[in-house]
């Protein structure tokens, strides 16, 4: 991509597509993986690569159908945090009233600790809900995601007013101090 950087591709992609991206690219450092995959790709592959490897991570992608929600879903109530709102259907988060722009990976986090607001969900356990249970990476891009969703609705290390850390097992989301 000569005239645009592939992050910026994809991040701008995530703003009114929700299809499946590769990123195939010759940035190694790890960095550079948590950054596209925070943005919202769905794999990230180094050159250089085998096409046999190419193909198997997009079978795999393609195991993992993107679903319509059905009536059921279109008609579930936002799911509600304090003053955080989740509209699950329409992919729509608000902060007291505000909107949260959040990438497609960032918003399945959010929602997948939001429909179990007491339970302490582990790295993987987000990985296996969110990405999948075949997706192969380090579970420390969870940590990545988790800090990009914090700081989107004003949270830090020290006040975790939305999504907490339980030190050694997961993560949970909460209202409170």
């Amino acid at each position: 991509l000569p005239a645009v950087d592939g992050i910026e591709v994809c991040r701008s992609l995530r703003t009114f597509s929700d299809c499946s991206v590769v990123m195939l690219t010759a940035r190694v450092e790890e960095v550079d993986m948590l950054v596209g995959m925070s943005v919202g790709a769905d794999d990230y592959i180094t050159k250089p690569f085998s096409p046999r490897q190419l193909m198997a991570r997009i079978h795999a992608m393609f195991r993992r159908p993107r679903v319509a929600p059905t009536s059921a879903e279109r008609d579930e109530p936002p799911l509600t945090i304090g003053d955080l709102s989740i509209d699950v259907p329409g992919r729509e988060v608000h902060l007291a009233g505000d909107p949260v722009p959040l990438t497609r990976t960032e918003f399945d986090v959010l929602v997948a600790l939001a429909r179990r607001p007491q339970a302490v969900l582990s790295r993987a356990t987000l990985i296996e809900t969110v990405w999948g249970a075949d997706w192969v990476g380090d579970e420390h891009l969870v940590d990545v995601h988790v800090l990009h969703v914090r700081q989107k609705l004003g949270d830090n290390a020290t006040e975790q007013r939305y999504i907490r850390t339980v030190r050694g097992v997961g993560y949970r989301i909460g209202t409170g101090r």
